[in-house]
């Protein structure tokens, strides 16, 4: 319960600093990433909550990108601008690292707040 009441706070949160989200994030210098963002637009939203629910349920242990991206198996290009906006919003944040499969260090990504699943 306690988990929709805080991501019901970012999003508010997010239309209050913003006053909506009017594009996704892209690279202005590539015309395919502007029509990938534009194309992306509508199921945003969607994908930002299923990216924030997993790092939620994690609870204190975390997740990284890399972590995210298995469980919902999304695409790295897809969940990680998910993620920037979360982080951007202060939802998340970055809490220490831990190595990837290639042994790597990755962040580690958990939500703010007093949502901390044990």
């Amino acid at each position: 319960m306690k988990q929709t009441s805080m991501f019901g706070e970012f999003e508010q949160q997010r239309l209050t600093e913003q006053a909506a989200v009017e594009s996704a994030p892209y690279q202005s210098h590539s015309l395919e990433s502007k029509d990938a963002a534009e194309s992306i637009l509508p199921a945003a939203g969607t994908l930002r909550r299923r990216v924030y629910d997993f790092i939620a349920m994690r609870g204190k242990f975390g997740a990284t990108d890399e972590e995210v991206q298995t469980a919902l198996s999304m695409n790295p290009s897809t969940q990680r601008p998910r993620r920037i906006e979360l982080a951007q919003a202060r939802c998340i944040v970055a809490n220490g690292h831990r190595k990837t499969k290639s042994g790597r260090n990755a962040t580690v990504w958990r939500v703010t707040g007093a949502i901390q699943a044990e």
